[in-house]
């Protein structure tokens, strides 16, 4: 048993945490007869995991930030810079889907530390400024985390040992990245004014480095103070074989990778929209994307929230399929509007219906998944990485084809597969007793 096990005041505050077996997930069946501590309780345990999952995000936000200086100091030009960014979606596809099963074999702190290292390395290899490092640096970031988020939402539902405070555990990380997401440009922004874009790199790595060493000892310290259960894993093929065998879980993985494509599709060609709808400049458009990216923090945060509560008055599945059918209408009507007062809100209602999908997914996949979250979150990560290349290629090709009309046709297409999918999993039987 862990030290904190043996700590009523750190169970009370954990919901009652369970011994971990060798690969941090819990050794006992998760119940829901623990009640779910409050958000604020939640973070006092969860801040390293949460600080890891924000700073994770900072790399390419400063190389989207500063892709101009950047452009200038490797003379690779800002369209090459630009599609440099994309080989880090495909490195996240490829270490994502490949190196899954690996994240319920080994400790989640481990796991994580490693993906920080990689983050470290990248982040001082960007900094030099030239061309080839700086593809080195997209590619190593999209792998990094690629392991790095899934071992942290999976550390964090393990951490409690009842489904619903596990899902909400999950979901206060997806939250942490989404706000993270609203802040960051800002926030690499200011410092860079006192020691630049490539301070902001060597800061980054400092902080990456430091994150790695402390998850490599807190696994260190568990692997020595805790009597781990030694039980047989699956093997690499058979995790796989596994995960796709549990009730509603490829669907559900589906929906996350076509729910990601229509919303990232969309927020492509957002700015080319409003401009030309609009006449709205880059500066005011900055309004709108604050207004988007807020209402999708908050509806992450709130649809978790509701979906921890001991007596939720919604299903998870229920609300996913609610959540499609708003982001559906909402999608399609803000590019058929002409109205920028009605453009406004239908924009906040597409990124809270989507924010409130991802949050439904993140919790069916922690509740279904039992010992194989770790590998259903790296699966899911990966395919959602896919999902922003196919939105955006497909929205541009609906866009040639037809207009904003047209964009609206083929991502609402994607949204209407979606929810169609989220029916199948709502239909799926839930896992009950021992789950792999």
């Amino acid at each position: 048993m862990s030290s904190e096990t043996k700590d009523p005041e750190a169970a009370a505050r954990t919901g009652g945490t369970q011994p971990e077996n060798a690969s941090g997930t819990d050794a006992n069946t998760p119940s829901d007869t623990t009640s779910v501590p409050g958000d604020l309780a939640m973070t006092r345990v969860l801040w390293p995991f949460m600080l890891a999952s924000a700073v994770g995000l900072v790399p390419f936000t400063i190389y989207s930030t500063f892709l101009v200086p950047l452009a200038e100091v490797s003379g690779g030009g800002v369209a090459a810079l630009g599609q440099l960014r994309g080989l880090g979606g495909l490195a996240a596809l490829a270490v994502g889907t490949a190196l899954a099963p690996l994240i319920d074999r080994v400790r989640r702190e481990w796991a994580a530390a490693g993906g920080l290292a990689v983050l470290a390395v990248s982040a001082a290899l960007g900094a030099s400024g030239e061309f080839l490092l700086l593809a080195a640096f997209c590619l190593l970031v999209g792998a990094g985390t690629a392991v790095l988020n899934p071992a942290l939402t999976a550390a964090a539902a393990d951490r409690f040992d009842s489904d619903a405070a596990a899902g909400r555990a999950a979901t206060l990380i997806t939250a942490t990245q989404s706000l993270t997401a609203l802040l960051a440009a800002p926030l690499v922004a200011l410092p860079a004014l006192v020691w630049g874009w490539r301070g902001d790199l060597w800061a980054i790595a400092a902080i990456c480095a430091a994150l790695a060493l402390y998850f490599l000892l807190r696994g260190r310290r568990k692997a020595g103070t805790e009597a781990a259960e030694q039980t047989e894993r699956p093997g690499y093929l058979e995790s796989f074989r596994l995960l796709g065998a549990l009730p509603g879980v490829v669907p559900l993985i589906l929906v996350a990778l076509l729910r990601t494509a229509a919303f990232m599709g969309y927020l492509a060609y957002l700015a080319a929209f409003y401009d030309e709808r609009f006449g709205l400049a880059p500066e005011p458009f900055a309004i709108v994307w604050t207004l988007s990216g807020t209402a999708f923090f908050l509806g992450n945060l709130l649809a978790g929230r509701l979906l921890s509560s001991e007596r939720a008055t919604i299903p998870a599945e229920r609300l996913m399929t609610f959540g499609l059918i708003v982001a559906l209408a909402a999608l399609v009507g803000v590019f058929f509007t002409h109205t920028l007062w009605l453009a406004l809100p239908l924009t906040a209602l597409v990124g809270a219906g989507h924010a409130t999908v991802a949050a439904c997914v993140t919790t069916l996949l922690v509740r279904r998944c039992g010992s194989l979250r770790g590998t259903a979150l790296s699966v899911n990560a990966a395919g959602m990485s896919f999902g922003v290349f196919l939105g955006a290629g497909l929205g541009g090709v609906g866009l040639a084809l037809g207009g904003f009309g047209g964009t609206a046709a083929v991502l609402g297409g994607l949204t209407l597969v979606a929810l169609v999918l989220a029916r199948v999993a709502a239909r799926s039987p839930v896992p009950t007793g021992d789950r792999p």
